[in-house]
């Protein structure tokens, strides 16, 4: 199993393990327009995009954003989004070992916290995210959308 961040030639193997993330999402837009949209997160530096593959194919993936900060000696924060694995290799320690492997670029990029948002029925998620270090009770999170 390989482990490394994603580049500008992943784009449709993310894709197709993000089908395992939402039953029901929003279409997406055109092909043209989602390479574009990709192209431009792998020039960002401050996007961190995690894959494990195995197989030719991602089969878990996460990633984060590095915000710059004025407090906390302007040290940054990070926001982790769509964790994902592939539903027959979940609980085989694999996600675990993606997350890490994020967890460990946002500390090297010199974040003094890195948060994620999980829906709020979803124990067995949240049991991972505790196993892997995040503390449930340290913050209160609040979401509105449009």
């Amino acid at each position: 199993m390989e482990i490394r961040e994603l580049g500008p030639d992943d784009l449709e193997a993310l894709l197709e393990v993000y089908e395992h993330l939402h039953r029901e999402d929003d279409p997406l837009p055109p092909r043209e327009e989602l390479d574009a949209l990709w192209q431009t997160i792998c020039a960002d530096a401050a996007q961190i995009y995690m894959g494990a593959f195995g197989v030719g194919r991602i089969v878990a993936a996460c990633n984060a954003a590095v915000i710059p900060n004025l407090t906390r000696g302007a040290r940054p924060y990070a926001v982790i989004e769509n964790v994902v694995t592939n539903p027959d290799l979940r609980r085989t320690g694999l996600g675990s070992t993606v997350l890490q492997h994020l967890l460990s670029r946002c500390w090297d990029a010199g974040c003094y916290k890195v948060m994620l948002l999980s829906a709020a029925e979803r124990g067995a998620a949240h049991a991972f995210y505790v196993r892997n270090g995040f503390d449930k009770d340290a913050k209160q999170g609040f979401v509105i959308r449009k």
